[in-house]
């Protein structure tokens, strides 16, 4: 089955769909004219079941298929957030919001899990249920784990739980998969190093916290280089720094933030030791005092193995078999589609975007979703129901 005809039937339809919605990029629990907008298409594509309001800005549908509920029923995720990043596509649908726009493809998400619906709704080729979610605050809020908390799975039970994410570093219409771990857990890493502001030319007067962030960013490279089996995958970076006000003044503090990745949790809380360990001992060396933070964010993204092997067959169905390829690495990028995983088995595909071999990345400025793979997108969704739930 590649795409579905009745699916190409509305592409045009699905464009307009998901150039409206990027035209207006909301953040994460502000997702109100987004959500709006996809609970009012759910109720006119006739779906069975639709809730407002999920986890404040969340949507959840579902749609019964011929013979109604039978106990049987899988969940389909797509995420619907924006990012508070300039717009530099110069696209006519381009954002009209300053500073928000939808560099990660969201918009693309949510209407691929919508077209997937209005087909769903219309044929009910499928035994069960299938439970539509629209998720808000993906990026950076957890939202996912939001939902989770709020009694997702209770109030709509599902035997398996399913994603997929746009990726423009491949090529488009070409789905990768991974058992196993495919995205890390994450930590956000907070520094506050406190010493003895003096006069730039009489050092001695004081404690620099510059000079202690320095050694302390150094140092904090050794945990991965030096206590992390070779094997394994961890990753500390400091990414902001901030301190100081002029040319010839030794501030009194500095604040620092980065990131913690990995996969086992083993090595999580490996990184988290030595970072609470290493931070203030290094600035006690110097003379100057420390507070160290290590705020887990998401959890890796692991995927059912079986459940992976689900996914395989229905891009396979769509795409053809040598355009669904195994993802050889994971990345150390994260996705809050992991405290679903957590709570239910399922998996995360990727599926192509890439117009060319130089597109740009996901969370950049000119970053747009290709329109072309909407079709493809939902005609994936619907391979995966029927497949699942076979009448």
């Amino acid at each position: 089955m590649p795409i579905i005809n009745r699916i190409a039937e509305f592409h045009p339809e699905m464009t307009a769909w998901r150039q409206d919605f990027h035209m207006h990029p909301e953040l994460g629990f502000e997702e109100h004219r987004t959500a709006g907008i996809v609970a009012q298409k759910l109720r006119d594509f006739g779906c069975d079941q639709v809730v407002e309001g999920f986890s404040k800005t969340g949507v959840v549908a579902v749609i019964h298929g011929q013979g109604g509920p039978n106990g049987r029923a899988i969940g389909l995720r797509a995420d619907m957030d924006a990012l508070p990043i300039e717009e530099q596509t110069g696209a006519a649908y381009a954002s009209q919001t300053s500073g928000k726009m939808h560099a990660c493809g969201h918009d693309g998400h949510t209407t691929m899990l919508l077209g997937a619906a209005k087909y769903l709704a219309e044929t009910r080729n499928f035994s069960g249920s299938v439970v539509l979610i629209f998720q808000p605050a993906e990026e950076n809020l957890a939202g996912g784990g939001v939902m989770v908390a709020d009694g997702l799975f209770e109030k709509f039970p599902v035997d398996r739980v399913f994603g997929m994410h746009n990726w423009p570093g491949l090529p488009a219409g070409e789905f990768q998969w991974r058992e196993g771990p495919i995205m890390a857990a994450v930590s956000n890493l907070e520094v506050e190093i406190t010493g003895k502001g003096a006069h730039g030319a009489m050092p001695h007067e004081g404690v620099d916290p510059i000079v202690v962030a320095a050694a302390i960013v150094q140092g904090l490279q050794s945990i991965v280089a030096r206590n992390v089996e070779p094997v394994e995958a961890g990753v500390i970076t400091i990414g902001h720094i901030k301190g100081g006000f002029t040319y010839n003044v030794i501030p009194g503090t500095v604040t620092m933030q980065g990131t913690g990745r990995w996969f086992r949790p083993e090595v999580g809380d490996l990184l988290e030791s030595r970072f609470l360990s290493m931070v203030p001992k290094i600035a006690e060396a110097f003379g100057a005092t420390a507070t160290a933070e290590f705020k887990r964010a998401y959890p890796a993204t692991i995927n059912d193995a079986a459940s992976t092997q689900l996914t395989i067959k229905a891009a396979e169905a769509v795409a053809g078999a040598a355009r669904v390829k195994h993802m050889e690495k994971p990345t150390m990028g994260a996705e809050d589609f992991s405290f679903m995983l957590n709570a239910k088995p399922g998996s995360y595909i990727m599926m192509g975007t890439g117009r060319t071999a130089n597109d740009p990345s996901l969370h950049h400025p000119k970053f747009d979703f290709n329109d072309e793979m909407l079709p493809m997108g939902a005609s994936y969704w619907v391979a995966l129901t029927e497949q699942l739930l076979p009448r």
